[in-house]
């Protein structure tokens, strides 16, 4: 028996305890309230004129990777952008405008993966085209995309072998959704094979597009004020940490500060939200809050860049990083952001999330992996004590991250190609 009508039924019964959810979900800020509909399908924004590319990335490292698919598009495909956090949101609401494309790509979250919602959403927009990011593979929107004739694409495909063990258990229902892709471009070899075993088409071609992003943008004359406020001080950076790594930082700075008297650790949390709860993790040392207006300390100290797109700028202005979500089992943020500006860059062990990343960029000798608190610090110290060991560090990073520079011009021209079909 198919598995498919029964996962239908599951979430349409699953229908009013997900309404309910995103309500509380906008209580905690992880909702926009006044945008709840579009999680139901609901949109009274008018279909734009012409052909329509739906492109849909769960959060903001998939959003990022794809702004330049975007812009290698031709001029004449509108597009319409989904993702499914605030983030995101927040993220395209200053990036587009910065990269040109606000007129013709419009955000909207996408909708919940309710047969009637799901329905919904793609009868008010009329896709002639869609394609799904990395490991967003929604059985009600393939299906009701499938059913429309609607072309569809897998980009940077992104398979785990434990998500690949997960779908070999329900073979039937993995060829049915991985056999809609018309197209399937995927991030590495192991990727393709997974996608391909469980029914998928055979990959276009293989390369991960975050690979292939953008510098993060930053603001030149904050810039510029932030340099010569800091001009000749040892600094170093903690980016996109995460609870539980705010100790591992501390512990750094209070083992170098006796040999850098004006050492200024600075701390990106990957949630501004816990600005609060940084600083209360560095009680005891000299602490400032750029969320709360505040610059760096004048002497040794943490200065906590609480703010939401600012990552760019902090990159650069140090030259030493550690990227966080890495020292325990999360899985690690992007280290490419980073590398991609020329900075020596440090991880802890914990990095499946950039398992096809991190190995690239040691080998280039532009990454370090450490595996605590003690082997942090002697990386930071040992950048701050050989200027030319981090030039050289960050010089790899820059030819480590310039690979497959044509990856988004290849993956435009394939989407653009699936647009010349109509849904019927």
């Amino acid at each position: 028996m198919s598995l498919m009508p029964l996962y239908q039924g599951l979430t349409m019964l699953a229908a009013p305890a997900l309404r309910l959810l995103v309500v509380r979900r906008a209580r905690r800020g992880k909702e926009i309230a006044a945008r709840l509909g579009e999680r139901c399908g609901r949109d009274a924004t008018p279909r734009p004129a012409g052909r329509l590319l739906w492109l849909h990335a769960a959060s903001v490292g998939e959003t990022v990777s794809v702004l330049p698919v975007l812009a290698a598009l031709p001029c004449d495909i509108e597009v319409l952008l989904t993702t499914g956090t605030v983030t995101s949101a927040a993220l395209l609401a200053r990036r587009l405008p910065e990269l040109g494309l606000a007129g013709r790509v419009r955000h909207r979250f996408v909708p919940l993966d309710v047969p009637r919602w799901t329905a919904r959403f793609l009868d008010h927009w009329r896709p002639d085209a869609a394609a799904f990011v990395e490991s967003e593979i929604w059985p009600n929107l393939i299906a009701g995309c499938t059913a429309r004739r609607i072309p569809l694409a897998l980009v940077n495909a992104r398979l785990s072998a434990q998500s690949f063990r997960g779908w070999a258990m329900v073979p039937g229902l993995a060829r049915r959704l991985f056999g809609s892709f018309a197209q399937v471009m995927a991030r590495a070899e192991e990727d393709a094979g997974r996608v391909l075993a469980l029914g998928g088409p055979a990959s276009r071609f293989t390369g991960n597009l975050k690979y292939a992003a953008p510098p993060l943008p930053a603001d030149d004359a904050e810039l510029a004020r932030l340099r010569g406020l800091l001009a000749g001080r040892p600094v170093w950076l903690a980016a996109s940490t995460h609870a539980g790594e705010d100790g591992a930082v501390r512990a750094v700075h209070e083992r170098l500060v006796a040999a850098y008297p004006d050492l200024l650790t600075i701390v990106v949390p990957r949630h501004p939200e816990r600005g609060a709860e940084v600083a209360a993790a560095m009680a005891g040392l000299r602490v400032t809050r750029r969320g709360a207006g505040e610059g760096p300390p004048a002497a040794a100290g943490v200065w906590v860049a609480d703010t939401l797109g600012e990552l760019g700028l902090f990159y650069r202005l140090c030259p030493v990083a550690f990227v966080g979500r890495s020292l325990g089992a999360a899985g690690g943020q992007n280290p490419l952001e980073p590398a991609r500006l020329g900075v020596a860059v440090a991880m802890g062990p914990a990095v499946a999330n950039f398992a096809d990343v991190v190995p690239r960029l040691v080998a280039a000798g532009a990454l370090r992996q450490v595996a605590d608190a003690a082997g942090l610090a002697d990386f930071v110290g040992a950048m701050l004590a050989d200027p030319a060991a981090r030039a050289a560090m960050g010089a790899a990073g820059l030819a480590a991250s310039a690979a497959l520079a044509d990856l988004p011009a290849r993956v435009a021209a394939v989407l653009a190609g699936m647009m010349t079909r109509t849904p019927g």
